[in-house]
């Protein structure tokens, strides 16, 4: 048994060990001009008027036939507020994007554990893998992190299942005794169309308080039309118990994308989108209308070179209350424009 076990442990590859390297620097004007330079309600691009980095990461991976894991370590003005609202060691947990290890446990079965990127939403953190330069208003307030660990199940070339036991919806320190549930079912049937459909359960009340279950649905279609032309569509609808007795309150998010690959170099991208939110549960504006927005923009991608990628984008968002902070001193507005250019390196 022993003589078998070495030779199965030399007939294996050796795990892959690379390492890599992002880097996203941008330039943002918010038409509104706010008096700190802090833009409100977003995660990127953070700052108006100025230069600087939205995100930058160095990483390194390891692929195996039965292990896998990556270690990336970031910073950058998104990172800065993705972890405002850590329970705990915000400065030292901020520092790291992905801290996850993972094993085979069967045939097309794994199950990784750590700090790892969320499973909701259409969206990654990382800019150059989205067809928009700035986050949605249904990503920017659903997860980006997530700690626990989680199972991914192959069960065909069409069929991809997850499930996930998470310490809460977006957050490293644990915040009361229970754990989170997350699934997810990804099911491509054809080159031509995939849906996924993402959820997250669990109470995200502090011990000291009275629990409340938060469910939250996300579905993802994705049509590819043609070699140049594709589409995709997202609907959210989000549950949060109210006091004992009282019912639920909801929110509900919806965005609708197109994309073409006009040339192999250029790529242009136009997203309308809409996030309702009146009860707070997500998005506290203190206001009687709490949050009601929508919005549309236009991007506009140059690849300068396969590892270089230049982006232009235009936004517009309308909100039926006054939020957004301008540049008279305590005035606010109900719309927020915004021009950014951006330059993404991966190394």
């Amino acid at each position: 048994m022993i003589y078998n076990g070495l030779l199965f442990a030399q007939s294996e590859e050796a795990p892959k060990v690379t390492f890599g390297a992002f880097i996203d620097a941008y330039y943002a004007y918010d038409f509104e001009r706010p008096i700190t330079r802090d833009r409100a309600y977003t995660t990127q691009p953070a700052r108006h008027n100025e230069f600087n980095i939205n995100l930058a990461f160095v990483e390194a991976r390891i692929s195996g036939e039965r292990v896998r894991g990556r270690l990336a370590l970031q910073t950058g003005t998104s990172v800065y507020l993705n972890y405002a609202a850590e329970a705990s060691n915000r400065e030292l947990a901020q520092l790291l994007q992905e801290g996850v290890a993972g094993f085979r446990l069967a045939d097309n079965l794994w199950i990784d554990a750590g700090i790892y990127l969320s499973h909701i939403g259409l969206e990654a953190w990382i800019s150059r893998d989205n067809w928009t330069y700035t986050r949605s208003l249904c990503s920017d307030f659903s997860p980006y992190y997530q700690t626990g660990v989680k199972a991914t199940w192959r069960t065909s070339p069409k069929l991809t299942l997850q499930l996930h036991i998470l310490n809460g919806w977006q957050n490293i320190a644990e915040t009361n005794d229970d754990k989170a549930l997350g699934l997810q079912a990804a099911f491509t049937p054809s080159e031509k169309f995939s849906l996924t459909y993402s959820n997250f359960l669990g109470n995200e009340q502090s011990d000291s308080l009275a629990s409340r279950t938060r469910f939250f649905n996300d579905v993802v279609l994705k049509f590819f039309l043609s070699p140049s032309f594709q589409i995709a569509g997202v609907f959210d609808l989000g549950l949060e118990e109210k006091p004992a007795g009282s019912g639920n309150s909801t929110w509900y998010a919806a965005m609708l994308l197109g994309k073409l690959q006009a040339t192999s170099l250029l790529a242009l991208t136009g997203r309308v989108e809409y996030y309702g939110d009146k009860k707070q549960v997500i998005v506290k504006t203190g206001t009687p209308e709490g949050f009601e927005t929508y919005g549309g923009s236009i991007t506009v991608d140059v690849a300068i070179a396969s590892n270089l990628l230049w982006r232009l984008e235009g936004r517009l968002l309308s909100s039926t209350g006054e939020i957004y902070p301008t540049h008279d001193s305590g005035k606010l507005s109900e719309r927020n424009g915004l021009v950014v250019t951006a330059l993404a390196l991966m190394l």
